[in-house]
């Protein structure tokens, strides 16, 4: 069994654009469904610890129309999450960034997580991220003082796509910014940048990252054995 950590945005809030967000719904529950029926832990952890704001786009039905992950986030289970402080980073095979936007404020401006990402990489584990989630590792830097991603192959949240309107509020560009360190495309649902390093492009690429984390688990383990 492997030991992840899911990492959620605590939330952001615009007044002044009336404009509110947070992790979304299925980027977590999709991944950590599946990796627990593979047998493994998954443990959550946000900058501030406790309920972390979902965007509640997130669960509305032009994105649940079954209402799965609204009855999945109705009952609780991402209401009680470690402050990313009083997280040990050395107890964990993989670090997964949850998406949403919220991963863009929060997320990408937290030095503890930077520093939970390094820990893991340095342990010669795996650093995921989906969608938005990508955003901590444009800032993480290593020993040489370049990016996590420096060089290397990448995926997230394509700027075509984002919501009218939204891009002019966005604190940056997800794309252009990854762009500037590393190889971006939106071409595949999942990318590896190496055999420590996966990124996922949007909501809908949830499944198919945990699928690979699996398989990247399952490699090691027999590896180990």
């Amino acid at each position: 069994m492997a030991k992840v950590l899911a990492v959620l945005s605590s939330g952001h809030k615009d007044t002044e654009n009336n404009y509110e967000t947070g992790w979304w719904a299925e980027e977590l529950f999709a991944p950590k469904e599946i990796l627990e029926k593979a047998g493994h832990q998954v443990d959550l952890a946000s900058p501030l610890g406790g309920k972390p704001t979902l965007d509640k786009v997130s669960i509305s039905e032009d994105y649940d129309p079954e209402g799965k992950y609204k009855k999945m986030y109705e009952s609780g289970i991402a209401d009680n999450t470690t402050a990313l402080s009083d997280v040990n980073a050395k107890e964990y095979d993989v670090v997964f960034i949850v998406g949403g936007h919220g991963a863009m404020y929060d997320l990408a401006e937290s030095q503890e997580l930077r520093d939970i990402i390094n820990t893991v990489y340095d342990n010669g584990n795996i650093v995921s991220a989906v969608c938005h989630g990508p955003a901590p590792l444009i800032w993480t830097t290593r020993p040489d003082g370049k990016s996590i991603i420096d060089g290397l192959d990448v995926t997230g949240y394509p700027e075509a796509v984002e919501p009218e309107g939204l891009s002019e509020i966005l604190p940056f560009s997800l794309e252009g910014k990854m762009n500037e360190v590393a190889n971006y495309s939106a071409e595949n649902k999942v990318v590896w940048g190496n055999e420590q390093l996966v990124t996922g492009r949007d909501p809908f690429s949830a499944e198919e990252l945990a699928d690979e984390l699996v398989k990247a688990l399952d490699k090691r383990n027999n590896k180990d054995n």
